[in-house]
């Protein structure tokens, strides 16, 4: 059997080729890139505010971010906001070509305290696809500056950079909430519970996760509760206790042998906790 395209697709990075960049004309504020992107996806975390502009053919693109999804064919002139601290997962069905428009966190800061905005107050809100003649025009411009073999300079760059930032405020801007870490990217947390999932019956210890999910594990802990909503323990105790109840109803194996399957130091060690999520004890389970 043939594997589909799109899990073809799913299983390749997208590799990145520049064709121009500002990163060597000193703007203030702004790095500002065309790139090729081959078909493939793409998994990011943006420390900086990122605009970009779909400039090659029509191509079909399904973008996530904050738990929302975009699937469209995108065409030339349509944008993606990005805001920094977010993460974007990008699954692009064909080679293209994008002006990516990055803006650091302190020039829209800047940019909100001069509109007369509270610039910890203020946050920009992800937008997956938007149609915005301003946005578009900004991004010409800076299309053909990166282009020309006459720059109009670090001025007009810083301008346009400037004026950017006030429109993502004022137009996609709204009042901040309480800071919160972001959760794990989706693929990443992924990875950690299958990883759980394959090695219930093993000794697993918070180092062992946090590698699997590429942070340190003081971050790891934060990272998993704001995506469960669980301490990552407690997930993992659930887990067992879910798989042993499974165990019980499906296998004749004796209840010490069960504990032990599902990750339990004894089968004491298995009644207490699932007594403590269920309310009955394995033997009751079992009866029923």
């Amino acid at each position: 059997m043939q594997p589909s395209a799109e899990l073809f697709i799913r299983d390749r990075e997208v590799d990145f080729q520049i064709r121009r960049s500002s990163r060597d004309r000193l703007w203030t504020g702004l790095v500002a890139t065309i790139y090729d992107a081959s078909s493939g996806v793409d998994e990011t975390l943006f420390t900086s505010h990122c605009v970009s502009m779909h400039l090659g053919p029509p191509v079909g693109i399904t973008t996530r971010c904050n738990g929302a999804v975009s699937r469209r064919l995108q065409i030339p002139g349509d944008v993606k906001i990005i805001p920094a601290g977010f993460s974007r997962i990008w699954e692009v069905e064909a080679p293209t070509t994008k002006l990516s428009l990055n803006l650091s966190p302190t020039l829209v800061q800047s940019a909100a305290a001069d509109m007369g905005m509270k610039p910890d107050c203020v946050a920009i809100v992800p937008q997956l696809h938007v149609r915005d003649a301003h946005i578009e025009h900004i991004a010409w411009a800076i299309k053909a500056e990166l282009e020309t073999s006459a720059p109009l300079g670090r001025l007009y760059a810083d301008c346009l950079a400037l004026a950017l930032a006030a429109h993502l405020l004022r137009r996609y801007g709204q009042a901040a909430q309480p800071s919160r870490p972001a959760g794990l990217p989706r693929r990443r947390l992924q990875r950690v519970l299958d990883h759980i999932g394959e090695h219930l019956a093993d000794d697993l210890t918070l180092a062992e996760l946090a590698t699997i999910a590429n942070v340190s594990p003081s971050h790891f802990k934060v990272l998993f509760k704001k995506s469960l909503g669980v301490p990552v323990h407690e997930y993992v105790i659930r887990t067992r206790v879910d798989y042993a109840i499974d165990l019980l109803l499906h296998d004749d194996a004796a209840l010490s042998e069960i504990a032990l399957r599902a990750g339990f130091a004894n089968q004491s060690h298995m009644a207490l906790h699932m007594r403590r999520l269920t309310g009955k004890t394995p033997s009751a389970l079992r009866k029923e």
